[in-house]
């Protein structure tokens, strides 16, 4: 064999070589596979507490509501025992608050 087709051989086998390390260091390490599903979780993670937090707030303004509908309604019968009172009639006599709606019309003068 004449030294060309040595040196061709090595070079091919070098050639060979590098194919193999630059394949080897271009595919995707086990690491780097755990680093995109935790971006992958973190970013479900952070719609799903945008989703709540609206969903909060949604629910706060509902309890408002219905705080002023209450007070509307206390309010309300007030008045009409009073309209009552004042045409000379005795008003029915009022139910009682059951036990369970005790604690949000504390605030409410019952």
């Amino acid at each position: 064999m004449s030294p060309e087709t040595w040196a061709s051989i090595g070079v091919s086998a070098v050639t060979g070589v590098c194919g193999v390390w630059a394949a080897r260091a271009a595919r995707r390490t086990p690491r780097q596979e755990k680093r995109d599903d935790f971006t992958t979780i973190k970013d479900a993670l952070n719609e799903r507490i945008v989703k709540l937090e609206v969903d909060a707030a949604k629910q706060q303004d509902q309890i408002t509501g219905q705080g002023a509908a209450i007070s509307w309604l206390v309010t309300d019968r007030h008045s009409l025992v009073g309209y009552i009172r004042k045409a000379g009639l005795e008003p029915p006599a009022p139910r009682p608050i059951p036990v369970r709606a005790r604690p949000y019309l504390d605030h409410i003068d019952v």
